[in-house]
């Protein structure tokens, strides 16, 4: 009888210590309730719990990678789009994340929705597509404020894809195309507008000095004899043509 009591006595200590006995790796916290207050935070390491008074809450602190679904977005300028992101973040304060929200996760992965939609509703489409980054420091920030109240840290948000109906895509190809056509026109034109100012400056250049003109006709005469085409227009200079007016004046 006495080996019996000392047996069952035994197996109620290892069963005792069993359900007091808790260990925690170096990522995980425990927030500990006696008799459903709290009364602390655990871990890393081994320790005892008071079974059947206190409870524990297992709380990781890793970084948590959270990706958003793409969700239909407004843009400033009335453009429909879908967009879809991903949001790092973790747990600083296990009591809080615990205590002040029933479920951290579901809670962060919805507000991560709702500001995605606020934040890029407020900018155009082009800001959209050419500013990503600026945009993910604004969504960062706004659900970093929003979260820190839960023990959540937002460590960064990323913009996964921008899709757009297929008329929006026709659209900003017509817009690149007239783009380019526009900067190759004035670039043209800037050519042009520069040739002239040249010729105008060499004409100026020429004008008070009439061997130097003469020098560059011949230059010119030189080029056209070297030329092979079948057909040669040969300037002919207006002071020929009034000397001979002159000179069939006198002669009638």
């Amino acid at each position: 009888m006495f080996f019996t009591v000392v047996i069952a006595v035994g197996v109620l200590v290892l069963i005792f210590l069993y359900a007091s006995i808790r260990i925690l790796r170096e990522y995980e916290r425990g927030v500990v309730f006696t008799l459903g207050r709290y009364t602390g935070t655990k871990g890393p390491g081994l320790f005892l719990l008071i079974p059947f008074v206190q409870q524990m809450v297992r709380v990781d602190l890793r970084v948590v990678v959270d990706e958003v679904p793409p969700q239909d977005v407004i843009s400033r300028d009335n453009v429909s789009v879908k967009v879809s992101a991903v949001i790092y973040f973790r747990v600083v304060d296990a009591e809080r994340a615990i205590i002040q929200v029933s479920n951290y996760l579901a809670a962060t992965s919805q507000l991560a929705q709702t500001t995605l939609r606020w934040v890029l509703g407020k900018h155009d489409l082009d800001q959209m597509l050419a500013e990503r980054d600026k945009l993910n420091a604004d969504i960062q920030e706004v659900l970093d404020k929003q979260t820190e109240g839960w023990g959540i840290k937002v460590s960064n948000v990323e913009l996964k894809r921008i899709d757009l109906d297929e008329s929006m895509v026709r659209a900003i190809a017509r817009q690149a195309e007239a783009e380019r056509e526009r900067r190759a026109k004035i670039i043209n034109s800037e050519g042009e507008f520069q040739a002239a100012q040249r010729l105008v400056d060499a004409a100026r250049l020429l004008a008070p000095v009439p061997q130097a003109m003469q020098l560059r006709y011949l230059g010119t005469l030189f080029d056209i004899a070297n030329d092979r085409s079948n057909t040669i227009v040969f300037p002919f200079p207006a002071e020929l043509t009034q000397a001979l007016s002159a000179m069939a004046a006198r002669s009638g």
